[in-house]
């Protein structure tokens, strides 16, 4: 699954540390979310997508591998 995380934080000048304070997650996380290498729980992609005020749909989006 493909993510626009890394672009709502840089717009939204956060870095990944603080994202991933605010979602209660490791900056880690933030990062292999942002790279593709692991996809949220459903509950966490509801979190952030709520947090750049953005539907899930226009956050995510799923790839055909």
């Amino acid at each position: 699954m493909r993510s626009d995380i890394r672009e709502l934080r840089l717009a939204a000048n956060l870095s990944q540390a603080s994202l991933a304070s605010v979602m209660g997650v490791s900056r880690q996380t933030i990062n292999a979310i942002e790279t593709g290498r692991y996809d949220p729980s459903l509950g966490l992609a509801i979190r952030l997508a709520q947090y750049f005020s953005r539907p899930v749909e226009e956050v995510f989006h799923v790839e055909d591998r």
